[in-house]
């Protein structure tokens, strides 16, 4: 244990002389220190952020979340699927920075057409939209399972942010499967 400063303990400062002003202020060359880089040790900070995302927390069971297409795609988005059944206007393939394009999990031409963000018709499309989802159990229960191990974006094309099938199919996702259900 390091005793506290001024307990008997003779602390010795290192003065350094001042060059003397008669002498020319020429720059010094500037010689390259050799570093040594050990693992774990970086040179910027921005290196460093693999530290903080190793420390963060697991992401919570079935993280699934409902972004549009024509927004920026960003690191926490994690796995990133497009969920329309057309391809959105404007949008190349590099800008989405797309993991899958699910167009099985999308709704029908005819259901599509039908709905066409008529707000009376929403609970109607919805439900329908839910048989349409039951018949393609296999690929959504591969998506639900992604969504357990990891965060899955839901892109959609559509502008009304409540009332898409985006958010149905994202409830779906975060209910539990009816096998799996204790009663």
């Amino acid at each position: 244990m390091r005793p506290a400063r001024g307990d008997n303990e003779v602390v010795k400062k290192v003065v350094k002389k001042k060059a003397s002003p008669v002498k020319s202020r020429r720059p010094r060359a500037r010689t390259r220190r050799s570093a040594t880089v050990t693992v774990g040790e970086l040179s910027s900070p921005a290196c460093y952020q693999h530290q903080f995302e190793a420390d963060a927390p697991p992401a919570a069971p079935r993280d699934v979340a409902v972004k549009r297409i024509y927004e920026r795609a960003e690191m926490h988005d994690g796995y990133r699927a497009l969920i329309d059944r057309l391809w959105p206007r404007g949008v190349s393939r590099q800008r989405a920075a797309l993991d899958a394009w699910l167009v099985e999990l999308a709704p029908s031409n005819e259901l599509r057409t039908w709905f066409h963000r008529d707000p009376k018709r929403w609970s109607e499309f919805a439900r329908r939209y839910r048989a349409e989802l039951r018949a393609q159990g296999e690929a959504l229960d591969a998506l639900r399972h992604r969504a357990e191990r990891m965060r899955v974006t839901l892109l959609t094309a559509t502008r009304e942010p409540r009332n898409n099938h985006a958010m149905v199919l994202r409830a779906l996702l975060l209910k539990t499967p009816a096998h799996t259900r204790q009663s």
